[in-house]
Order: C-alpha cells, then sequence, then structure tokens
C-alpha cells in the first residue's frame, strides 16, 4: 500500500468560537484542548507508519504560523499552497490533488480539516488505513461518525440499503444529507442508518481529477490556470490569484460529493468533534461534579453545566448561580450567552464587524512570522507595545512617517540597526529611533527576545510602515 499523504485544510476563520478564534489567528492555531493548537494535533494524528509527510492549504497571513507550528511539533510538510483568498474546500483540495499529481498520479490523499478533535488517533489511523484499498480502487471515500444524539449542527450521510452502520470495512452510500431540523435529527438517530458527515475523504489524486473533470469543469480549468501561474516563495506555492479567482466558491459536497457514483463511506465509532462552537468545547471539556468546565483562571460558584473561561493571565473570571451558560473572556472582549445559542455566536462577529470595531476580526495580540506583538496602552498620540521576537528572527529594514519610538529591552538582546549605525542593545538598556530613520531590530541569540515599544506621533498605523528589506518577502 502506498503511504497516505494527509492533506490539512486551515485556512478558515472559525466564527463560532469567537472571542478567541478571529480572522486574524483562527482556532486551529489556538490551544483549545490541551498543550498543542488543533492543527498541531491533527498533524501528529495524521503522522508515522504509513503516512507521508502532510500538505497544507493555508492563507497568506497564516503562512509562518503554519511553518512555526509544524517545526514546534518536528514536523515538515512536503508542500504548503497558499491561496490568494478562501474559496471554499472545492476548489482547495483539487489544487492540491493537481499538485501531488504532477508527481504521482496515483498519490493517495486524507483529506482532513485541521480543527477537529479526535481522542483517539492510533484508532483513527486505523481505520484510515482500513479504507484505503477502496480508495485505490477508485473509489472516493467519506468518513462518516457513529451519532452519538441528534445532533442539528451536523450534516449526515444516509448508509445505502444493506450497509452496516458500524463496520470495519467502507460501505456503500445513499446520499448526502443537510444539516436537520431537531425532529428530523432524532428520527435519524433512532434510525441507525445515517453517520455525522465529518468531511473527511481519502482517494487518489487520479480519482479526485476525473471526478472534477466530469463534474465540475469549469472549476477544474480555473484551477489548473492558477496552479499553473503559481509562483515559489521561500518555499510556499502561491496560487496566482486572477486564475483563482475565476474558481466558484463551493464545497466539495456540492462540486462533487453529491454528484459522484463511485461513492463510499468509511465508519469510525471512536470519539470526535469539529469543535462547531463553545458547546462542543464544553463537551469536550473537563467537567467537575456540577457539569462545570472551567479553565486555570476561572471559578464557578454555585454553577451547573456551564463553561467559564479566562484566555488572559492574570484575568481572573467568576461564575455565581449560573446554569447552561457559556462564559469566554479576553482582554479586549467578552462573550457570554447562554450554551443553547453557541451556534448564533458568529452573529455576534457579523454585529461587530456592522459597528466597525477591530475586535471582529483582530486579536490583542498580533502574530508576525518574526514573533509577535500586542499593544498594551493606546493614547491620544502614544502607544505603548510589547514585543516579543524569535531567537534568529529579524523585523523589516523600515521607516515611518508619522511616528518615533523608543525601544527598551527587558528581556534577550535585541541588535538594532539606526541609519548607519549598528549596536547591540542588552537587558535594561534602550534606544530611541527618530521619525523617518531607516531601522531594524533583529533577535541574535538563542532565547525569545522581549521588548517594550513606546510610539510617539501623529499617525499610529500600522500601515505607516516603508519597507527596504525583508527577509519574509512582505510588501
Amino acid at each position: 500500500m502506498r503511504h497516505i499523504i494527509p492533506t490539512l485544510l486551515c485556512g478558515g476563520s472559525g466564527t463560532r468560537l469567537w472571542p478567541l478564534s478571529r480572522k486574524s489567528y483562527p482556532k486551529q492555531f489556538a490551544r483549545l484542548m490541551g498543550e498543542e493548537s488543533l492543527f498541531q494535533a491533527s498533524a501528529r494524528r495524521l503522522s508515522g507508519e504509513g503516512f507521508a509527510a502532510p500538505v497544507v492549504l493555508t492563507g497568506d497571513p497564516f503562512r509562518f504560523i503554519v511553518t512555526e507550528q509544524l517545526a514546534a511539533v518536528e514536523m515538515a510538510p512536503q508542500g504548503i499552497l497558499i491561496e490568494p483568498e478562501g474559496r471554499n474546500t472545492a476548489p482547495a483540495i483539487l489544487a492540491a490533488a493537481l499538485w501531488l499529481a504532477d508527481e504521482d498520479p496515483q498519490a493517495l490523499m486524507l483529506v482532513a480539516p485541521s480543527d477537529h478533535v479526535i481522542p483517539d488517533p492510533a484508532t483513527f489511523r486505523a481505520t484510515v488505513q482500513a479504507a484505503a484499498a477502496r480508495a485505490e480502487a477508485g473509489d472516493l471515500v467519506t468518513f462518516g461518525i457513529t451519532p452519538t444524539r441528534s445532533e442539528t449542527g451536523y450534516g449526515y450521510l444516509e448508509l445505502a440499503a444493506g450497509a452496516e452502520a458500524g463496520a470495519d470495512t467502507p460501505q456503500s452510500l445513499a446520499r448526502f444529507v443537510e444539516k436537520p431540523g431537531a425532529e428530523r435529527a432524532a428520527e435519524m438517530l433512532a434510525a441507525g442508518t445515517f453517520l455525522w458527515n465529518a468531511g473527511i475523504f481519502l482517494f487518489t489524486a487520479e480519482t479526485l481529477i476525473a471526478a472534477y473533470r466530469l463534474h465540475a469543469p469549469d472549476l477544474l480549468t480555473a484551477v489548473e490556470g492558477a496552479l499553473k501561474g503559481a509562483t515559489s516563495d521561500l518555499g510556499f506555492t502561491r496560487l496566482e490569484p486572477q486564475a483563482w479567482a475565476g474558481a466558484q466558491d463551493i464545497s466539495i459536497d456540492y462540486a462533487i460529493m453529491e454528484k459522484a457514483e463511485n461513492l463510499a463511506v468509511m465508519p469510525y465509532s471512536g470519539a470526535w468533534s469539529d469543535l462547531g462552537g463553545w458547546d462542543a468545547v464544553w463537551m469536550e471539556s473537563t467537567q467537575d461534579a456540577a457539569g462545570n468546565a472551567c479553565s486555570d483562571h476561572a471559578t464557578a460558584i454555585d454553577c451547573s453545566g456551564s463553561l467559564l473561561r479566562s484566555e488572559t493571565p492574570g484575568q481572573e473570571v467568576v461564575g455565581i448561580g449560573l446554569s447552561d451558560m457559556m462564559v469566554v473572556a479576553m482582554s479586549d472582549a467578552v462573550l457570554v450567552a447562554p450554551k443553547s445559542e453557541a451556534q448564533r455566536v458568529k452573529d455576534a462577529v457579523s454585529a461587530l464587524k456592522a459597528k466597525g470595531v477591530p475586535q471582529a476580526v483582530q486579536l490583542p495580540r498580533d502574530y508576525r512570522p518574526w514573533g509577535w506583538y500586542e499593544s498594551l496602552i493606546i493614547g491620544g498620540r502614544f502607544q505603548v507595545k510589547r514585543i516579543v521576537v524569535h531567537p534568529g528572527a529579524s523585523l523589516s529594514l523600515q521607516s515611518h512617517h508619522h511616528r518615533s519610538e523608543h525601544w527598551i529591552v527587558v528581556e534577550g538582546t535585541a541588535k538594532v540597526t539606526v541609519d548607519a549605525e549598528v549596536k547591540l542593545i542588552t537587558e535594561n538598556q534602550s534606544v530611541y529611533i527618530p521619525l523617518g530613520a531607516v531601522h531594524r531590530m533583529e533577535n541574535p541569540g538563542k532565547v525569545p527576545m522581549v521588548l517594550i515599544e513606546v510610539q510617539t506621533g501623529s499617525y499610529l498605523g500600522e500601515d505607516d510602515i516603508i519597507r527596504y528589506e525583508d527577509i519574509y518577502a512582505r510588501g
């Protein structure tokens, strides 16, 4: 059997887990369920014997987050494809198939979202390998989860007559079913012939491309053009934007799976969650005797069935007399709602976008290729930031039209360039960057470098940057 190539999708925005998940740093990169991010856990889960290095599809803002998080778990991808814009799963998966088929048309692809929770990775890997022969034979294999409740938040897969929901081999599939209402979900659970649609697929690149040629030829033309015009950038493959924009924004379920006849479904009876809302996070979290799931900085008093999370060190969250509530607090935003309204959190994001507030899409901590920064205080003509630079990393050589800066190193050592002068600044030392000066900050050490930056000026926006050199190839 060929090695299975994990194809990880990690370009989504995860609005239903706001305020922790935002467009600037979506849920797959967050540590929601442990010390590793969901993306890291997904990459680990689909590794080991029988699995090749992964292919990753993501957006431009996340490309360095992907490489950094994979390096942290000592994994290297065989390819990272950069989507110019989100066009849903059908174009993204096809791009990966075409990229792999260029070298091996029979490449065996396991397509998986990077934000799912599967607590028993060994059993899941065995389930995937049990489906491999069917995929190599030319079928499109989708994975179905044995339902444990009448869930209205998932799509379903209806088994064909005679198929077994508890089988350990791929089964015949009758049809895909949209997310049901409560009454219909209860009926499907009782019938025992329906599985949750996990959005995980296994097929050869050649089989999938043939399905697009038959069912979505216009999509195939657009994505082929985007790949043909792709450019290589620091090891990333950037799909060509103009051709990519011509690809229909559509899911692979609608574009291919609901039309194809060579379908099979592989049942999986182990624990699984797509963490599609804070109610799902509560369900997957450790709970006390009253059913409360509390983070390290949260306390429940006379509460029951509630989720209490503080995502900011030093910020304590206390719930008193709450029942079936979810409270998620960050330094710049707090969510309070009944668990029954978990699917409406995305409505809150839409409302905040309409108000034009940055909390709708932007985390307080802004992640960059070289590290991250966060604003501590913002005034009319000043701003104070904490900046953390990774070992060996460097900010761009830049200048500003409207602000000057003061840098105070509080941890590590900074190599600082100001016009023609280059010097090392150690802990408790500072340097002044006059308005208009060409400057750069680097971390020459082996530990993270932390500094406090005080900006003063008439305009303090992040777009007041003129870049002269940048090792990360940003404009």
